[in-house]
């Protein structure tokens, strides 16, 4: 591992790919290095925590961010998207509908509060936040120098607008949101489509395969067989018909 990123709280995990658990909602920001280009995903859940995370991202990669990914809209995944300014922003198609329309952005504001955020703090962000301008209505080929990125919408499943982030390399990286929990129980709001989540899963497992690293957006690092067991232990909660997938 580079000791600069261990140092700095950041687990590296390939050699393009790395992620940080941050604090509070134990939240996973990932961070992708191209030759020409970095991506972060979900940039954290306020304007102080995404500076951090930016300052962050650009001391380890002597560059500056150039795009950025939300995997959904939930508060703790897209607020801190409000300290980037002059980056593309990328999300499943409707999300910038939930980013930009006075009801969605009220709805963001009274869920980060609700969660604990300062109430002054949850306002500044969403005021600054900025609705992606890239919508993945399929997949997307993010090319950041060395590297293609893909971008897939693989909802709606535990939110209306669920985007997975595979990363090729020497291991293959999917970075899987909140459709994958490692540090607790899949939470499924008002927002979440249950019946179609187990399918979500299997298209990360289709799109990682076996070998793969699944990066959940809160908890440790998994394998296919976590995501498949979570895949499983879904549909039965949630009655989906076609039942456990199998090793």
């Amino acid at each position: 591992m580079d000791v600069r990123w261990e140092e700095a709280g950041w687990e590296r995990l390939t050699g393009r790919a790395g992620r940080r658990r941050l604090p509070v909602w134990d939240c996973t920001v990932g961070l992708v290095v191209g030759d020409d280009s970095t991506l972060l995903i979900d940039p954290g859940s306020g304007v102080r925590e995404g500076a951090e995370v930016r300052a962050e991202a650009e001391r380890l990669t002597g560059r500056r961010v150039t795009h950025i990914a939300f995997t959904h809209g939930h508060f703790d995944h897209v607020l801190g998207g409000s300290a980037f300014a002059g980056v593309e922003f990328f999300g499943a198609v409707g999300l910038d509908r939930l980013l930009a329309t006075p009801t969605g952005r009220e709805e963001l504001r009274a869920s980060a509060v609700r969660h604990g955020l300062d109430a002054a703090e949850a306002a500044q962000a969403v005021e600054l936040v900025r609705a992606p301008r890239h919508l993945v209505s399929g997949e997307w080929t993010l090319e950041l120098g060395g590297v293609q990125v893909l971008l897939a919408n693989v909802g709606p499943a535990h939110s209306q607008h669920d985007l997975a982030v595979f990363v090729p390399g020497e291991r293959e990286t999917v970075f899987c949101g909140d459709l994958v929990e490692e540090s607790g129980e899949p939470q499924a709001g008002r927002d979440a489509v249950p019946g179609q989540w187990p399918a979500a899963l299997d298209r990360l497992l289709s799109l990682g395969g076996e070998d793969a690293l699944y990066v959940p957006g809160h908890g440790a690092v998994v394998d296919a067989g976590f995501v498949r067991a979570q895949r499983d232990a879904l549909a039965a909660r949630f009655g989906v018909a076609g039942g456990p997938t199998g090793a």
